[in-house]
């Protein structure tokens, strides 16, 4: 019987929180393949899955929500070029995925959702009805996986009933404080200045709602479960990202000029384009590369370039991403984009009995307290200092010129207002970095479905998902703040830049990404 033989395996966790008692730590270890099938052409990958504080809870409407692991499989053949993204199939210990509490693999086959938990396995269908993999090949296999949380079904309001710019509200609203709307299903939606349809504050600039007309049903609008990540995305996750990518693909998916016949480099932080550090992005290349191959990039935040040490800074967000950016992370992923329906779902929780507290942050009040110290800077224990801030906005002479440690605000003593936590324990949806959120402001936004990365780039880096705005960025827009700007920026409802349409990367860009069960 032919068997795969190993070159390399090799075993990578996205991190996407500091290892420390109050962080959630996520590792894979203890990889391997076993049980390989060459009649059916799969193989079993085992692997341990674990992460701090893992959590399953019931709100008092009933609805459970709980935190997962998105894990997925990248593979190359023969120890060099390119890699690929694994196809999973039923089998193994997560076999089944009926509901959105079951553990086990996609539909689509692109990942599975896990439980933390040792000697889990699943089942890669590498052979001819799946990857395309001869069973005698030599292969590398990396493991990732990515904290996400379970937003449940049900009814939610969009606008909080204050004076945020650009605001949603029911469309009676003719001045003043807006009227709360009510999403109570996932059907068609009438976008209209009449009462019982949604509107908006603002028809005209980057805070419009757009032209009346209707919001087709296959948007999501965040009625029906979804997944969300914990945290934005990171500088270590996206060096893993770029790591596994072409070369042309990670000269389009970097700032800095990295194409096939370059050698020397001068702006070495390839996200911002730039000789030295710049807002606290150390992605880093060498100052001399390969003419041709794929480039090694590693986090250097203390610029001593020795790659990837304690603190070099890659579990801080990361900055500098561009939409395109973004989309291709996604894609890569097997993730979408979230919308900005969902985006006030995830922040502000379900309907309340009550009215959402006018103006309020993602953590369901109008307490805000930026800060201005850093300890332990670039390392996976950054932390404030003294007082108890939770959020990272406002900048002043005195502040990180940018983006900090992902899941920075909590400790294992924090409330939900001074962690700066979202209803179901999202961090940092108020400020940070913007979240690049697909917007209901122009046609363009208005016609995603919500279809899921398919793993695989273009071969130019690019996203390529029907019907997700594409690389120029219209269709996308910003929510929930950054830490350059003032405070008012970062509460749930303001709509300032919902639909502005920048292509650009920035010192305050970032985001998060979604999954439909």
């Amino acid at each position: 019987m032919k068997k795969i033989t190993l070159l390399t395996l090799t075993i990578l966790a996205v991190m996407m929180a500091a290892p420390q008692a109050h962080a959630n730590n996520i590792k894979v270890s203890d990889v391997s393949l076993q049980n390989l099938d060459s009649t059916a052409g799969t193989v079993d990958i085992k692997f341990d899955v674990s992460w701090d504080n893992s959590f399953t809870r019931t709100d008092s409407n009933g609805n459970a929500t709980f935190d997962r692991a998105w894990v997925f499989v990248k593979y190359q053949i023969g120890g060099t070029g390119a890699w690929y993204h694994a196809t999973l199939v039923s089998g193994g210990s997560l076999s089944s995925y009926a509901t959105s509490t079951a553990i086990g693999i996609t539909s689509d086959g692109k990942g599975a959702f896990c439980k933390a938990g040792p000697s889990q396995t699943i089942r890669w269908n590498f052979g001819t009805t799946g990857d395309n993999v001869s069973s005698s090949s030599s292969i590398q296999v990396k493991v990732m996986a990515i904290e996400m949380v379970y937003i449940p079904q049900g009814s939610f309001v969009l606008g909080s009933g204050g004076t945020e710019s650009g605001s949603f509200t029911d469309g009676s609203w003719t001045s003043g404080a807006t009227i709360p709307f009510t999403i109570s299903s996932e059907d068609a939606l009438s976008i209209a200045a009449s009462a019982g349809s949604l509107w908006g504050t603002s028809t005209s600039g980057n805070n419009t709602i757009g032209d009346a007309g209707t919001l087709p049903a296959a948007f999501p609008k965040g009625y029906s479960g979804f997944y969300v990540m914990k945290y934005e995305v990171s500088q270590g996750q996206y060096r893993d990202f770029l790591n596994t990518l072409t070369r042309a693909q990670q000269n389009t998916r970097t700032g800095t000029s990295l194409a096939a016949g370059t050698t020397s480099v001068t702006n070495i932080y390839v996200m911002s384009n730039t000789a030295t550090i710049s807002y606290r992005n150390g992605i880093r290349c060498d100052a001399t590369i390969s003419s041709s191959d794929p480039i090694t990039f590693y986090c250097d935040l203390n610029g001593n370039a020795v790659p990837n040490e304690s603190d070099d800074g890659e579990w801080i967000a990361c900055n500098w991403l561009s939409w395109a950016d973004l989309m291709a992370y996604a894609d890569w992923a097997g993730l979408r984009p979230m919308t900005e329906l969902e985006f006030e779902k995830a922040s502000r929780g379900p309907a309340r009995s009550g009215s959402p507290t006018a103006n309020e942050y993602a953590w369901g009040n109008t307490t805000i307290d930026y800060f201005s110290d850093l300890s332990n800077a670039g390392t996976s224990s950054e932390a404030i200092g003294p007082t108890r801030p939770n959020a990272n906005c406002n900048y002043s002479s005195a502040s990180p010129d940018g983006p900090v440690r992902c899941g920075m605000f909590a400790t294992s003593s924090s409330s939900r207002t001074t962690a700066g936590a979202s209803y179901y324990g999202l961090m940092e949806m108020s400020g940070n970095l913007w979240e690049r959120c697909v917007t209901i402001g122009n046609a363009t936004g208005r016609a995603f479905t919500g279809l899921h990365g398919n793993g695989t780039l273009d071969s130019s880096g690019n996203a390529d998902v029907t019907n997700w705005p594409g690389t120029g960025a219209t269709g996308g827009g910003f929510r929930g703040g950054d830490w350059y700007y003032d405070t008012s920026y970062a509460r749930v409802s303001d709509r300032y830049y919902a639909a502005y349409t920048d292509s650009a990367r920035s010192s305050s860009y970032g985001g998060r990404f979604a999954r439909t069960p």
